[in-house]
């Protein structure tokens, strides 16, 4: 949970700062939202290679190293004096809270019981969410009293907590108990290059397009998004020849795990999409300074932590396609409801739209990924977690993209494309545009989670080894742990 909130905090607290550090390195909102789209895009290749690495190197192993290289990546780009190697820093955080994010879904389905599955996964998130929750607050703090550097550095404490608690308490075997196998299989590093280069084609074929919208060649568009769709049709033949496949597609021919993907796909557009957006909505369209825009997100930061846990034990006793429908319709009713924000709008009716957007999250987040783990046999829980959470990520990195682009071209097309005192209103057209976007993507994700129903006997095995279950250590810290050791 405290390695899961650097990796959160890394992606989110940026956007805080995106507006001093635009003044800073004199960037337009294209090259200002790839700090957010870089690490997205970083996190969503390195998701992939999460299986892999657990069964070479052991959850501590794995886990270990992917904090550390975190913690470097914060504490670099705080340091940094340049554009371009504040974005390198960010791609760095970025391919380490790949590794991290799907490890947590693997350590629940494999440590409880179905009946404890949702309640654990509530747990957990109430944790997490505190890291979207506080970031903004405390990174609008730092940011305006002690500069955007400060907020690169916030992850360190929380990192340097996550590789103690990995050292004492993960074990260093692989998911099921079986041994770390440093000679096992090979990567996969053809199905890699693969899709790095349609995720970075696709990117910047988006960017390029827009460019052609303003007047530029839309021979570069097309060539880039031509690019994208050969390496994403080479990558679908490559995983289905090779023996050992970065991505399992067989995993996708079950109804259940298909539309619970499709629905992360979705809903990573939306939610990375408006992480991007409210913060930069708050201080470029209602004028708010960086304190205050994090402060109105707090109370719906704590509404989110308080939803989660509770979603949580419903998932253990609800249909999970109902929760991941409601859920789906509050966040797009939030959405919607930021088209009546304006200028004169009271901060409380802001922060109560917010809240509402959140708790459509907390019916989402422990949903989605019980439902998706539980209509997988045991073993492919690994896969199957890395594959939702990619699918999620990439929503994320193609939405936020989006959404940048969407924004910078309402942003021109209101004429407000630059500030201009004597009409302060002029960008709220544009942002809420953008909003109504979000909203119709993630109403149409209700039509995918319908179809989430799972059979009421579908569950994992309730057989689980012992050395997948979150324990203390012998205090002789043995390399390998056994039986009922450390219990």
């Amino acid at each position: 949970m405290i390695g899961t909130i650097a990796s959160i905090m890394s992606a989110t607290i940026v956007n805080v700062a995106v507006p001093d550090m635009s003044q800073v390195f004199q960037l337009g909102q294209e090259r200002a939202q790839w700090m957010s789209t870089g690490f997205m895009a970083a996190m969503t290749v390195s998701m992939l290679a999460t299986p892999w690495l657990l069964a070479r190197f052991g959850y501590r192993r794995t886990y270990g190293a992917a904090t550390l290289l975190l913690m470097v990546g914060g504490t670099a780009g705080g340091l940094a004096f340049s554009y371009e190697f504040v974005m390198a820093m960010r791609v760095v955080e970025g391919l380490a809270a790949g590794i991290m994010q799907p490890i947590p879904a693997i350590v629940i389905i494999y440590s409880f019981k179905p009946h404890e599955q949702g309640k654990a996964m509530g747990i957990f998130g109430m944790g997490v969410v505190l890291a979207p929750a506080l970031g903004p607050s405390i990174g609008g703090l730092l940011v305006e009293h002690l500069g955007w550097r400060s907020i690169f550095f916030v992850v360190v404490p929380f990192c340097l907590a996550a590789l103690y608690f990995t050292r004492r308490y993960l074990p260093v075997t692989s998911p099921g108990g079986a041994p770390a196998n440093r000679n096992g299989s090979r990567f996969d590093w053809v199905g890699l290059a693969l899709v790095i280069v349609s995720l970075l084609a696709l990117l910047n074929g988006l960017v390029a397009l827009h460019d052609a919208g303003s007047g530029g060649a839309p021979v570069d568009a097309l060539a880039m998004l031509m690019i994208a769709a050969l390496a994403i049709t080479a990558f679908v033949i490559h995983q289905r020849r090779t023996s050992q496949p970065l991505l399992n597609l067989g995993l996708f021919q079950g109804r259940v795990f298909a539309m619970s993907s499709l629905v992360a796909f979705i809903y990573g557009m939306a939610l990375f999409g408006s992480t991007y957006l409210v913060p930069v909505f708050m201080q470029m369209a209602l004028q708010l300074p960086p304190s205050q825009a994090g402060a109105v997100l707090l109370p719906a930061g704590l509404v989110l932590a308080v939803t989660i846990p509770l979603a949580g034990r419903l998932a253990d006793r609800r249909p999970i396609h109902r929760l991941v429908s409601t859920g789906l319709l509050l966040l797009a009713l939030s959405f919607a409801l930021m088209l009546t924000v304006g200028l004169g709008t009271a901060l409380w009716i802001l922060m109560l739209w917010t809240a509402i957007g959140r708790l459509g999250l907390g019916f989402v987040l422990p949903s989605l990924n019980l439902g998706a783990m539980r209509s997988l046999e045991m073993s492919h829980v690994t896969q199957g977690s890395s594959a939702i959470n990619f699918l999620r990520q990439l929503g994320g990195a193609v939405g936020v993209n989006l959404i940048g682009i969407f924004l910078e071209w309402r942003l021109s097309a209101h004429g407000a494309a630059t500030p201009d005192a004597g009409n302060a209103a002029a960008p709220l057209p544009a942002f809420h545009e953008a909003f109504a976007v979000l909203a119709v993507i993630t109403a149409a994700a209700v039509l995918a989670a319908r179809a989430m129903k799972l059979p009421p006997t579908n569950h994992p095995p309730r057989g689980l080894s012992s050395q997948d279950r979150p324990h203390r250590p012998p205090e002789s810290g043995a390399a390998t742990m056994t039986g009922d050791e450390g219990r």
